[in-house]
Parts: C-alpha cells; sequence; structure tokens
C-alpha cells in the first residue's frame, strides 16, 4: 500500500496540473498576507504577527481654482495648511460615546490651548450671555433640525421636533442613544451609570456635539478622516503628534483652505465656501458621483455659481488601513486635476474706490442729520437723527460688546455702566413680576417703557430660540389674542393665562414636576421662567440700556469712553481728556469719531446705512464694478463658517449679507422717466417737440391729484428735453394718462401695457445675467399715471438700472450683463472667453435718442459739481419713495463721456434723503476712474460734504 501511495504521489507531482496547482497556493497566500499582513518575526517561521488590514478606495482632493480680477490680481486662493482630522476607529459598544467624547475634548483643548480654533459650522451658537441660539432661520432652520434628527425630509419631522429649541436640541444630543455628552459612573466591567450634560461646561458640551455630528455624516464611509481644525500652528501639530498614542483616530494632515483678498469689498460678488450640506450633497452628488461629504464647496456668489468649474477633478488611491485607521500602503494612485481658474470683468481698484466713495458719502449724510436733542418731533422722509439714536445704536447694534463690560479686565466706565445696568436689570424684572402676578394693569395702561418689555415677552416667548408659545396653535381670530394684539385691552396676567388654558403653551418647556397641578401652578412656573429668561436675553438687555440712556442714568460721554476702553476708537490724548473733563460733548465727540468714519455707518445701522453702485462698460456685456456697501470679512465663514460670525452678521441692522446691488429692488423713481419718453414718442402720444404745460398739480384722474415735485410752482411750458432736464412729474403724468387713453376712454390696463412693453424692450422685465443671485424686477401693473414718473408697482435692483441706462447710453442695444471675463484650465490655457451677449436691440429715430440725451446732459451741466470737470456727462437723478415714516431712496444713473460713454453707473443710497446726494457719489466715481481729480484727494477717509445743491425728481 506504501508503494501504491507512493506512485500515486510522484505521478502527481510529475503531472502538467502540478504547475496550476502551486500557482494557486501562492496567490492564497498572498491574498492573505494581503489581507492579515503576514510578517516572519526575526526569522522564526513559527511566529507570525498579523495585523488586519482593510482595503479601501478614496479619493483624493483636487485643488480648487483660483478667481483673479480683470487685470490677473488674485481675489481667491488656497492656502497650504495643516488641519486636525479626527477617523471614528473606536468600535461600537456601550463606552463607544465615553471613549469618543474624552478623545474629542482632549484635541479641542490642545487645539484651543494653542490659540487655534475647532470647526463651529452648525446650526446652534452661544450668544455673549451663554444661551444656546439656532444660526438659521425658516426653511434653512427645518432643514437642520431634519438633519440632527435623522429625516429625509423637513414634513418627516414630529411636532415635537420641528419645535424644538436650542436647548432641547442640545438635550438630545447629549443623550445616551445618541452622542452621550456627560458624567459616566462607575468602571468597564461594572453597571455604567449616565448623566446627561454633567460635568461640562457649555462650550465644551456644543464642541462635542459639533464635531461628533460632522463625525456622524462620514458614518457610512468607516475610516474617511473629518476634519476638525483648520489652518492650526506649529505648536497644535507638535502636541497633536506628541499625544498621537491616547489620541486614537487623530491625525494631523496637509491641507488647503481657501483665502480671500481684500474681502470686505468683494464679499458680495466672490462669496466663500464651506463644508457641503446634506442637501447639498444630495443635489450634487447626483451630478458628480465623486462628491463626497467631507467635501467643500461654493455656499455663495461666484464660488457656487461657478463651483463646476472651480472644482477640479478629483484623482483616487487605493489604502490599506489598520483597524486603528492607521494607513499601511497606498497603491493604485491617479493623480487629481486642480480646478479652472476664473478670471472677473471687475477691476479692483475701482470696485474698492467706489466703496469707500459710497461710504464716505453715506458717513457725510449721516452727519449731516444728526441733530443734539433726545427726541425730534420731525419725523417721515425728512427726519433728523437725535444723538440720543447714536447713542443707542452703539449697544443696539452691537458696537459695543456689553459682555465685556463684566469681566475681570473691563474699564472703570465699563463698571460703572454695568452696576447701573444691574439695578435697573433688578428692578425691571421685579416690576415685570408684580405686573404679571398681582397688578394687572391692561396693556394700555403702561408706560411706553413697559409697554416694550411685555411685547418683547410674548415675542421671546413665540420664537423658534424658545418656542414657549406654539404659534402654529395659535388663533389670530380668537377674542383674547386680539383683545392683547390689537385692542390692548388686557393685562399680560391675562393674555397668559388664556394661552395656557386654550394650550397654547409647550409646557415640556418649563420646570414642572408633580406638584405642579392646576393651571395656578403651572402660571407661576412661567413666570419664574420668563424672568429667569429675561436675565440672560441679551435683546431684553439692550431694550434697558435704551430707557437707562433715554432717562440719562447711562450718559453719552459714558459710551464714547467706552468705545475707547474697549478699544474700538483711536483718538488723540487731547481730545480723550477733553470728553473727560467736559470740554467736549459727547455730541462733538460722536459726531468726529463718525465724520472720521472711525465709527462707521454701517456700525451703527441707523438710516442711511448702506448704499450700491454698478459700473458697467457700455459698449459689451462687462461690469467693472458692482459694489454693495457694507461688506463683511467672508474669510470668517470660508472653510468652516464661524456660526457666531454668521448669526452676528445675520441680526445686523445694516444687512451686510445682502448684495444691495443684485437683490435691493426700489422704484426707480425719476430714473425711469427715459423709458416712459421712449414710450409716448413711439407710441404717438407725443413726439420729441410736443409741448405739455406744466400746472403744478395734476387733476386729470377723478378722485386722485398728483402735484409735481415744484409745486405749488410749475415748470410750465415744457418740450421732451426740457421735461428731462427738469424731471417734470406733470410732464410724465400726462405722458402716463395720454398712454391710457382708450378711444377717448380712460384705460388703467391699456396703459400699463403700453408703458410696460417700453420697459421690457429695456431689459427690465428680467434679471441681467449676472453670474451670482439677482432678485427678479417687478415692472408696474398698475396705475399708469404714477408709473411714468418711476413709482406705481415698480421695483427693480441697482444692476437691472445700470444694465438699462447702459443700453441708453449705447443708443439701443441691450447686453446680458456677466461677471466672468475668462476662463482658463490648470495648465493656463483659455477654455472660455466672454463674449458680447445682445439680449435687444432697440431702433429709434436719432432725434428721439438725441432729445434724451441731451435732457440728460442738461440735468447734470445744472449741478455745479460737475461743472469745469473735464468731460461732458449725462446722467439723471431719481428719488424712490418707500414709506411715510421713513427717508426716500436715492438714485443716479449715468454715463460718461456724453458723447462716446466708455463706462455707465446707476446709484442707489437707500433711505439717502436726496438724490442729489447719489448724483454727488456718480460725479465723484466718474472724476475717479478718468482721473479728473487728485484721487487722494476724493479718498479722504472722512465724511464727504453732505449738501443738497439741486432739488426735484
Amino acid at each position: 500500500m506504501f508503494y501504491d501511495l507512493r506512485e500515486k504521489l510522484i505521478s502527481f507531482i510529475t503531472s502538467r496540473y502540478v504547475v496550476p496547482f502551486i500557482m494557486l497556493g501562492v496567490i492564497f497566500f498572498v491574498l492573505i498576507a494581503r489581507i492579515f499582513k503576514l510578517q516572519i518575526v526575526n526569522g522564526d517561521s513559527y511566529r507570525a504577527n498579523f495585523t488586519l488590514s482593510i482595503e479601501k478606495q478614496v479619493n483624493i482632493p483636487s485643488t480648487r481654482g483660483n478667481i483673479y480680477d480683470r487685470n490677473g490680481e488674485l481675489l481667491a486662493y488656497n492656502k497650504l495648511a495643516y488641519s486636525v482630522t479626527l477617523t471614528d476607529t473606536i468600535e461600537s459598544g456601550s463606552g463607544k460615546n465615553r471613549k469618543l467624547n474624552e478623545i474629542v475634548l482632549r484635541t479641542v483643548d490642545i487645539i484651543e490651548g494653542n490659540g487655534d480654533s475647532v470647526i463651529n459650522d452648525f446650526g446652534i451658537y452661544i450668544d455673549e450671555d451663554n444661551n444656546y441660539c439656532f444660526s438659521y432661520s425658516g426653511t434653512k432652520h427645518q432643514r437642520f433640525l431634519a438633519d440632527i434628527y435623522g429625516k429625509a425630509l423637513v414634513s418627516d419631522l414630529s411636532y415635537d421636533q420641528k419645535n424644538a429649541n436650542p436647548d432641547m436640541v442640545m438635550s438630545y444630543l447629549c443623550s445616551a442613544p445618541k452622542y452621550g455628552i456627560g458624567a459616566y459612573t462607575g468602571n468597564e466591567g461594572q453597571k455604567v451609570g449616565f448623566i446627561p450634560m454633567m460635568g461640562y461646561t457649555k462650550k465644551q458640551i456644543l464642541d462635542i456635539a459639533i464635531i461628533r455630528y460632522h463625525l456622524g455624516l462620514n458614518g457610512f464611509q468607516k475610516y474617511i478622516a473629518t476634519t476638525i481644525s483648520s489652518d492650526v500652528s506649529d505648536k497644535t501639530v507638535a502636541e497633536i503628534m506628541e499625544n498621537s498614542d491616547v489620541l486614537q483616530g487623530v491625525t494631523i494632515t496637509e491641507d488647503t483652505i481657501r483665502k480671500y483678498n481684500h474681502s470686505v469689498y468683494f464679499s458680495q460678488i466672490l462669496g466663500y465656501t464651506g463644508r457641503i450640506s446634506e442637501e447639498e450633497y444630495e443635489q450634487y452628488s447626483a451630478i458628480d458621483p465623486n462628491y463626497s461629504t467631507n467635501d467643500y464647496v461654493g455656499k455663495t456668489g461666484i464660488e457656487f455659481s461657478m463651483e463646476s468649474e472651480l472644482q477640479g477633478q478629483k484623482g483616487s488611491e487605493t489604502i490599506y488601513v489598520d483597524n486603528l485607521g492607521r494607513i499601511l500602503e497606498t497603491d493604485n494612485v491617479v493623480a487629481p486635476t486642480a480646478g479652472n481658474d476664473i478670471y472677473l470683468t471687475i477691476d479692483t481698484n475701482l470696485q474698492k474706490a467706489v466703496y469707500r466713495l459710497l461710504e464716505q458719502k453715506i458717513a457725510g449724510i449721516l452727519t449731516s442729520k444728526i441733530v443734539n436733542e433726545k427726541t425730534v418731533n420731525q419725523h417721515g422722509r425728512n427726519r433728523q437723527i437725535p444723538i440720543y439714536d447714536v447713542y443707542y445704536a452703539l449697544i443696539s447694534n452691537n458696537v459695543i460688546d456689553m459682555k465685556h463690560m463684566s469681566k475681570d479686565y473691563a474699564g472703570s466706565t465699563e463698571q460703572e455702566v454695568l452696576a447701573t445696568f444691574q439695578t435697573k436689570q433688578a428692578d425691571a424684572c421685579a416690576h415685570l413680576r408684580e405686573e404679571m402676578t398681582t397688578l394687572d394693569t391692561p396693556y394700555c395702561d403702561l408706560t411706553d417703557e413697559y409697554k416694550e418689555y411685555e411685547s418683547f415677552i410674548i415675542s421671546m416667548l413665540s420664537s423658534s430660540n424658545y418656542g414657549v408659545i406654539l404659534s402654529d396653535k395659535v388663533d389670530p381670530t380668537d377674542e383674547m389674542y386680539r383683545k392683547w394684539h390689537t385692542d390692548e385691552s388686557i393685562s399680560i396676567n391675562e393674555y397668559l393665562n388664556y394661552c395656557i388654558s386654550a394650550q397654547w403653551i409647550d409646557l415640556t418647556k418649563l420646570t414642572l414636576d408633580d406638584k405642579y397641578s392646576d393651571s395656578g401652578e403651572i402660571y407661576n412656573a412661567l413666570v419664574d421662567y420668563i424672568i429667569d429668561k429675561l436675565a440672560t436675553n441679551p435683546d431684553f438687555s439692550k431694550r434697558l440700556y435704551k430707557y437707562l440712556i433715554m432717562n440719562d442714568m447711562v450718559t453719552g460721554r459714558q459710551l464714547c469712553l467706552i468705545l475707547w476702553e474697549q478699544d474700538l476708537i483711536q483718538v488723540e490724548d487731547d481730545r480723550l481728556e477733553g470728553l473727560r473733563s467736559g470740554s467736549i460733548s459727547a455730541y462733538g465727540f460722536m459726531t468726529k469719531l463718525i465724520s472720521d468714519i472711525k465709527i462707521t455707518p454701517a456700525q451703527l445701522g441707523l438710516e442711511p446705512c448702506s448704499g450700491s453702485c454698478v459700473i458697467t462698460d457700455p459698449n459689451s456685456s462687462e461690469v467693472l464694478a458692482l459694489v454693495s456697501y457694507p461688506g463683511y470679512d467672508n474669510n470668517r465663514l470660508a472653510n468652516t463658517a464661524d456660526s457666531a460670525y454668521l448669526a452676528k452678521l445675520g441680526s445686523d441692522r445694516s444687512k451686510p449679507l445682502w448684495n444691495y446691488a443684485t437683490q435691493q429692488k426700489t422704484a426707480p423713481g425719476s430714473t425711469f422717466k427715459m423709458v416712459s419718453s421712449v414710450a409716448g414718442v413711439e407710441e404717438g402720444v407725443i413726439d420729441v417737440n410736443t409741448v405739455i404745460d406744466c400746472e403744478g398739480s395734476f387733476t386729470k384722474l377723478n378722485g386722485t391729484i398728483h402735484n409735481c415735485w415744484i409745486y405749488p410752482g410749475s415748470h410750465g411750458p415744457l418740450t421732451l428735453s426740457g421735461a428731462i432736464q427738469n424731471s417734470c412729474n406733470y410732464y410724465f403724468y400726462e405722458v402716463g394718462y395720454r398712454l391710457a387713453d382708450d378711444n377717448g376712454r380712460y384705460n388703467d390696463t391699456y396703459g400699463i401695457e403700453r408703458l410696460s412693453k417700453y420697459a421690457t424692450m429695456f431689459g427690465l422685465g428680467q434679471t441681467t445675467g449676472v453670474e451670482i443671485a439677482e432678485s427678479e424686477p417687478n415692472i408696474s401693473d398698475q396705475y399708469p399715471v404714477a408709473s411714468a414718473i418711476g413709482q406705481g408697482t415698480h421695483n427693480y435692483t441697482t444692476v437691472g438700472l445700470a444694465r438699462y441706462v447702459s443700453a441708453v447710453a449705447n443708443k439701443g442695444t441691450v447686453y446680458q450683463l456677466s461677471l466672468i471675463k475668462e476662463i482658463r484650465n490648470s495648465n493656463g490655457v483659455t477654455t472660455y472667453s466672454g463674449k458680447n451677449r445682445t439680449v435687444n436691440e432697440i431702433v429709434l429715430d436719432p432725434t428721439l435718442w438725441n432729445a434724451i440725451h441731451t435732457g440728460m446732459m442738461r440735468v447734470v451741466a445744472d449741478k455745479k459739481y460737475f461743472n469745469d470737470i473735464g468731460i461732458v456727462c449725462a446722467g439723471k437723478t431719481g428719488t424712490a419713495q418707500e414709506a411715510e415714516n421713513k427717508p426716500n431712496h436715492a438714485l443716479f444713473v449715468g454715463f460718461a463721456p456724453a458723447d462716446k460713454p466708455k463706462i455707465a453707473m446707476a446709484v442707489r443710497i437707500a433711505n439717502g434723503y436726496s438724490s442729489d446726494f447719489a448724483a454727488q457719489l456718480g460725479c465723484d466715481v466718474i472724476k475717479y476712474y478718468f482721473n479728473l481729480e487728485d484721487r487722494d484727494k476724493l479718498i479722504t477717509g472722512n465724511a464727504s460734504d453732505a449738501t443738497v445743491t439741486s432739488a426735484g425728481d
């Protein structure tokens, strides 16, 4: 038998199957070695060290393309930096949360201990009074809640989830089933207890929750790292590496972060990048599957609209990692391709100059309207600004840091004011408690001060940050609702008790235990809740300061000194001593700060505090400058957004996140009169020589009187050019009236249709084409008489008016505007070159164009600041009425030189009082562009003169 077996073995070895068999064995061995990383230790074939290796196919990020201006000046770029990343390598089990949270907190302490910051791009932040607050509102807020609670759709949220306040969301995130942030009792192997949130500060809880949240976004891609801090210092790098043995899954990577030059001037154009949201990931990955939940994408501006050009193509590689997430080997590397570079049509120097000129003009207007009074009786469009409004704006618009006053290092004046505030706060809260429990004063009988406080309480309880009053359950038709909100005939005590009985109150938000069994006890708990929240609510604190200031318990002098103590201003020693001694009044000191633009109009948020200017090449599609004031620092929102800064921008009364050039819409006022001129002539109701006698008051509409701006005076007989020159409302009322003449019968619809046709021809019926967010325009759809002077329901953006006046300047070509001059790939090859895109060609008799241009040249010639500047210009002013209690918007459109235009522009100063101010700015822009005056004399850094030299729109 032995010999038979030997013969069979020899036969097999020498057969043709032996080679394949051996090869299969080798392949099997290699696979085992690949998987388990088989290593022979010290040549001992009997001992092997097996290390688990997992193969992953991963993307290599591409480098985002740069953004340049038209002259090649760098605006947006990528900076090489070190980042701290975290990979979830903790095995699932009862101790996972505890271990992972310890690693996160220890890592955060290292990062922040070295002066760096961790990601805080999240829907919740901590305000100056240590309260959790929502960062977002509206649909974005609802989407955030859906992401937190793991719902695919907002509609999937339960009622309680949809109405959760920030504290409830944080409690949910800290719970054991979620992130388990809190105190653990007992050791491993024993039964472990858990107390949510215990042992951590609010900031520590938020830091852990944010990082865990972002880590969870990669939960379906195990061993993919999540960036938790970008652009960290060498000290952080060294300390993280020194502690790598205890910081499981934490690594240092070389990365790039997005940076912006001239950020404040270009923020509205460039926008910024940020971590991709779940909603964005779904959208982008449907188009390009290479997108991941760890990517950064354009959020707004050019960064957003040109995402596909800037992003580039990712590379890929195969990595082998151990069970701790450490990379053991890399294979099959495919290099990424950098994104394309974008060249804008914008001129950086012009953009910055116009921004500063605009700020100087707004500061000049503001300074000219401030009076040394506590209040003013004058209201409406020509309202002056009492200095006490300015003092209060320092508090209400967060110029002064209220939290800084309570620090150990606060200045002496800060300490004085804080003591006064604390006394006021205690007194006010005590009185409000008394009102809610015993006094029962009807709202109509309260002082104005306590009316404001009680209105604030109801507003606070109804807000998403508190959610105590369930707004979607409140019935606005209810009698008690009407008595509180409309009649003001009941007390806050009555209203809140009714809210409880009507089940409009979310009792889960209150601290209730078994002893609270009836409505009276529930009400007492509600009162306790209100008083407790008022004590830490910054908006309520601002209202307290308002009355402290108005009652001279906190003075203007003190507030000015606090500006200095908080290092918000730099002033000469003698002026500071003069303020302290009283030789310089707080009024004089404050107005000088504004005049010197040491305190800007944007910081105060008083009207006017914003404006815009768009400059085009009227002979092409190119936009040369697109300025929105105020701007913001988009570096603070790029990469990992600073949630607290974003929230501050969102609450800023000057609305810096709003692009005033492309998103704000107002009536065009008299800048629309060139459209009405064309409509009148082309429809045959007038010609260029038709004389209309301005009588001052237009009375042809039964029951409706429209007065010319010159009323009770009148312009007398005017032709078309004279009507434009004098901006005669009566003349254009008559044009609008004649357009509505339907065979001898006044027909409102007929008149609007005829006028609208020509507004559409000039491009006013559609957006302009610029590659950033732009509001849809509105051509007036009623009142042809009022609409003919640019009122009615007209609403246009500044960029829309710029395109319109460009078409007037070039006599008929309406271009689709663009901010993109050129696109080049990573090798410098041009892949796109901007072309002039024509929307419409308006063909008119040359005599009509000449009449319109003549009228516009006369408008400018009548303004002395345009005299002798060296070139002939053309323009038209406009005043847009918004509301009776607000200053009018100031507008100007124009072009230069008048005979062969090289630039056209539209200017709007929101609530800028007089159109003459907008025209003055237009003149300064022309001087700057054509170098007609020393540029250092134009851009001084101080408020420019704001004296009205001519009136009438």
